[in-house]
């Protein structure tokens, strides 16, 4: 078996496919132009036994595991990413980002070898970047200068309680503050705040709690997992939803599997993705 392709195993019948392009072929924007409503997707990798971060060696805030985060799935993540109008992330990432800590998912595509996914953008008349959308609570983070001054959108989506000199702050760095919920950050009011903005397709790149509010108000239209073929144990660690219990609990059905038997010296791994 070639080194760039994948099995898919489903939808049937079982067939060798190249890994690049894979998640481009979803053609995630026609789906979002289609719809009433923006289109949501997510992405986790994960362990087997459902690790999606674990403590960083400082103690100090989580990160994706080195045993589970592989080039194959990042250039899915790309792939994902590409197809956005606007990326979904949360203040404690930028504070994260802010500190050197997190995961770059910012300025994706600026590898070269990622060349192909700008080009793709530029072909259809789209932007660099996608925007960025930030869900908050408490507005304690900076906005990284260079995103607005390379003229991208940022949208704060914060909750009634939230400090007024905190959305003066962010409005002075050049964030549309958008209010989206009572005491909390209403999913369902954030989705429908991204729309009026004129957004089509959203990528919700951060964690489990911003992935409970999608979940909670059932607007999560689009679910990729990548399972990395090790298990990883160990006290304490995120899953893919962390919050309250979801009742009814959400249903969501298998709309494709394949299996990339290259990943990790050879164990394997598994891309799968659930469709509400």
């Amino acid at each position: 078996m070639d080194a760039d392709t994948v099995w898919q195993l489903y939808p049937t019948p079982a067939r060798e496919t190249p890994l690049r392009g894979l998640y481009l072929g979803h053609a995630l924007r026609d789906i979002g132009a289609a719809g009433d409503r923006p289109f949501v997707y997510t992405n986790y990798v994960q362990s087997i036994d459902g690790r999606i971060a674990i403590p960083r060696p400082s103690g100090k805030g989580m990160m994706v595991p080195a045993d589970t985060a592989n080039d194959r799935d990042w250039r899915l993540f790309q792939e994902l990413a590409v197809q956005a109008d606007c990326l979904i992330s949360s203040g404690r990432y930028l504070r994260d980002y802010a500190e050197g800590k997190a995961q770059e998912i910012l300025r994706v595509y600026d590898e070269p070898r990622f060349d192909d996914l700008g080009r793709w953008r530029a072909e259809r008349g789209l932007s660099r970047y996608p925007d960025l959308a930030v869900v908050s609570g408490s507005l304690d983070f900076p906005i990284p200068p260079f995103l607005t001054e390379a003229g991208r959108r940022v949208i704060v989506l914060t909750n009634g309680t939230a400090a007024p000199e905190r959305m003066a702050r962010l409005r002075d760095e050049g964030a549309t503050v958008v209010v989206a919920g009572e005491e909390d950050v209403s999913g369902r009011a954030a989705i429908d705040a991204l729309g009026e903005q004129g957004y089509r397709t959203l990528y919700m790149a951060t964690g489990p709690r911003v992935h409970h509010l999608l979940l909670a108000d059932n607007v999560l239209d689009r679910l990729y997992t990548t399972v990395a073929h090790r298990l990883l144990g160990g006290q304490p660690f995120s899953s893919l939803v962390e919050g309250d219990l979801l009742r009814p609990a959400v249903g969501l059905r298998l709309h494709a599997l394949y299996y990339d038997p290259h990943a990790l010296d050879g164990l394997g791994q598994q891309f799968v993705c659930y469709a509400r």
